[in-house]
């Protein structure tokens, strides 16, 4: 792991949002760890523009983040909600964007 996530930092987050600190499997954990990833490397880019090997890393993290979220949405729609409100993460869905 990066050095800005250090072992009490991952524990705290799949404890809030994981169901336990060794609960290190569960989806909601997952994402949130994703998201909080997600944030520090955008914080790390907007001081180093230039850093292509870390907004590469984080690209990837988004879709890793994607991935988990459209399983959690298939899986269970009102835990997938709760995570999204409790997360602030945007997202349009389906039916909002007219899509289909």
């Amino acid at each position: 792991m990066a050095t800005y996530l250090t072992k009490e930092k991952k524990e705290e987050i799949f404890a809030e949002y994981g169901g336990g600190k060794d609960n290190t499997g569960s989806i909601e954990g997952q994402i949130a760890l994703f998201t909080f990833r997600v944030q520090s490397l955008t914080d790390h880019l907007k001081v180093n523009r230039k850093d292509h090997s870390s907004r590469r890393a984080l690209l990837t993290l988004v879709g890793k983040r994607r991935r988990l979220l459209n399983y959690l949405a298939k899986k269970d729609i009102n835990g997938y909600r709760d995570i999204i409100e409790k997360l602030e993460i945007r997202k349009t869905s389906v039916e909002d964007s007219g899509a289909y």
